[in-house]
C-alpha cells in the first residue's frame, strides 16, 4: 500500500568539545568537535501533496517562533536536494514540530534537514544507507550529517566528517535556554576579532574527553568540556557568564555553551541533581527556560508511517 507520509524524530545535540582553527582563505574555519545527541527532539512529517503545489513548509511547536517557512528553511533545501538527486517529480508537504531551541547552538535547523532526508528516503523507498544519507547531508551544512548519525561522534573539517566514538554510560543534562538566539556567523566573527594577532593552531580532538567517554566517567567528561566559541558568545551576550556561574554554584559537573550558543548545557551527576539545578536556574531570573535531557540518543529515525 502506498504511504501517504512519514514522521521522523530527530535529536538536538550538545558539543562536548568544539575546537576552532584559524579563518581560512575560503572564509571558513576548520573545526574539530565531539557531538552528543540528546533527548530534545523535533518531529518532521513529510507527506505527498496536491500536484502542482511544490514543496511547502509549516512549523508548529514550543520553539516554532521565527523559523522560516520558505525556501531558506534548511528542510526545504534538503527536500529539493533529495528530489533532484533521485530524479523524483513530486509535491511535498513538510510539517516540523519543534522542541529544539531555534538559533540555540543545538543544531535545530540541521536536525530538521536530517529528518527530511530520512523521511524522503523512507517515503520513496530509496534504500539509502546511513553513509549515503550523510553524504547528501554534508552538502547542506556542517551539523546535518551528525543529526543523521546521532550517538556520540567526532566531527572534523567543517564538522561534517563524522566518526563514531566508543563511549559508555548515559549522561544527564540541564539546558538553560536564552530569551533570544545568537547568529552563528556573528559568533564566529567575534571569535576572529578576539583572536586577532594570535597564532591559532589547527584544531585537535581532546584525548582527555575521549578517555573519559570510553570510561563512562561523567565527572571527567564534565571537567573536560571545552568550546573555543564560548568567549565570543559571552562577549556578545555577557549574561551567559551569569548563567554559567549559577550552574557551577549548584554543583554541575561542568557547564558549556553549546556550539555557537546561546544555550548553556550543564552536565549533572544524576536526575536528582538535575532537578536541583533546574529549580535554581528557574529561580535565578537569568534564563528564559530550562529543559532536562539525557544522552546519547539515536539519530534521525522513522517513528510513524501515515
Amino acid at each position: 500500500m502506498k504511504r501517504n507520509g512519514v514522521v521522523v524524530r530527530v535529536p538536538g545535540k550538545v558539543n562536548l568539545q568544539l575546537s576552532v582553527g584559524p579563518l581560512s582563505s575560503d572564509g571558513f574555519h576548520e573545526v574539530t568537535t565531539v557531538f552528543q545527541a540528546i533527548s530534545v527532539y523535533d518531529d518532521v512529517t513529510v507527506k505527498h501533496a496536491e500536484p502542482g503545489s511544490g514543496i511547502s513548509i509549516s512549523v508548529v511547536g514550543a520553539t516554532s517562533a521565527g523559523v522560516p517557512t520558505d525556501a531558506s528553511n534548511l528542510a526545504y533545501r534538503a527536500a529539493r536536494l533529495m528530489l533532484d538527486q533521485h530524479d523524483i517529480d513530486s509535491d511535498l508537504s513538510i510539517t516540523i514540530k519543534k522542541e529544539i531551541p531555534v538559533a540555540g547552538g543545538m543544531a535545530g535547523g540541521s536536525a530538521d534537514a536530517a529528518g527530511t532526508i530520512v523521511a524522503i528516503d523512507s517515503l520513496f523507498d530509496l534504500g539509502l544507507s546511513r553513509d549515503g544519507m550523510e553524504k547528501i547531508a554534508a552538502e547542506l551544512g556542517s551539523d546535518v550529517p551528525f543529526s543523521i548519525t546521532g550517538g556520540i561522534a567526532i566531527g572534523r573539517g567543517r564538522g561534517d566528517q563524522i566518526t563514531p566514538v566508543l563511549a559508555r554510560g548515559s549522561y544527564h543534562w540541564v539546558l538553560a535556554l536564552a530569551p533570544q538566539g545568537l547568529s552563528t556567523q556573528s559568533v564566529y566573527q567575534e571569535c576572529d576579532r578576539l583572536r586577532t594577532g594570535l597564532d591559532i593552531a589547527r584544531p585537535q580532538v581532546s584525548d582527555t574527553i575521549l578517555h573519559a567517554l570510553r570510561a563512562g566517567d561523567a565527572t571527567a567528561v564534565g571537567l573536560a568540556l571545552g568550546n573555543d566559541l564560548q568567549p565570543a558568545a559571552c562577549s556578545l551576550r555577557p549574561a551567559l557568564r551569569l548563567v554559567l556561574d549559577v550552574g557551577n554554584d549548584y554543583g554541575a559537573l561542568g557547564g558549556i555553551i553549546s556550539g555557537s550558543g546561546p544555550t548553556v548545557a550543564f552536565l549533572v551527576e544524576d536526575d536528582e541533581k538535575g532537578l536541583d539545578l533546574t529549580v535554581a536556574l528557574s529561580a535565578s531570573g537569568v534564563v528564559a527556560g530550562v529543559v532536562r535531557a539525557t544522552g546519547p540518543t539515536h539519530g534521525a529515525r522513522v517513528i510513524e508511517t501515515i
